[in-house]
């Protein structure tokens, strides 16, 4: 094998389990949520689904601006923003620092031995 293909196979085992942003913290939180929308959500930070990440979060973004509407919600805009900031640099920072606030003031968020139905 070519040093390069060595690289790149070092490279994918040492991120094996990461997503696209490679923040542990949003891994964790991610893992929380629900079975079903855990493995949608990990689908779409895939570096491979930007051109899907791309109008999810778009579409969530305009969903949470519009949440007086009876099916949407205010929910909707911080998971497009989180999406959205996968690919666009300058929402990355205020996503690492909503992260840093979650870990000051609610770490047991990001506690993986707690249960996913715990919301306190």
């Amino acid at each position: 094998m070519s040093a390069a293909s060595d690289e790149s196979t070092t490279v994918n085992e040492g991120t094996t389990g990461q997503m696209a942003g490679g923040d542990p913290r949003l891994d964790k939180l991610v893992h929380r949520l629900p079975p079903r929308m855990s493995d949608t959500v990990t689908y779409l930070l895939k570096p491979s689904s930007r051109w899907v990440r791309i109008p999810s979060g778009a579409l969530l973004v305009a969903g949470g601006v519009l949440s007086f509407l009876p099916v949407l919600g205010v929910w909707m805009l911080p998971l497009g923003l989180a999406l959205l900031a996968e690919d666009v640099p300058a929402l990355r920072s205020s996503r690492a620092k909503v992260l840093d606030w979650v870990e000051r003031k609610k770490p047991q968020w990001l506690d993986p031995s707690a249960s996913k139905n715990d919301q306190s």
